[in-house]
């Protein structure tokens, strides 16, 4: 049983560091449930 299986998760990367796609596809593959994931430039 993993820790984020069952669970909910939003999924917020940064255009400079780790994809929000990319923590969406590690929290899927550990269980969770992804409802929303998207990569945003912060200035």
């Amino acid at each position: 049983m993993s820790i984020l299986e069952g669970k909910k998760v939003v999924a917020i990367g940064d255009r400079d560091g780790i994809p929000g796609q990319a923590i969406a596809a590690c929290a899927e593959s550990a269980g969770a449930e992804v409802i929303f994931a998207s990569t945003e430039c912060v200035v």
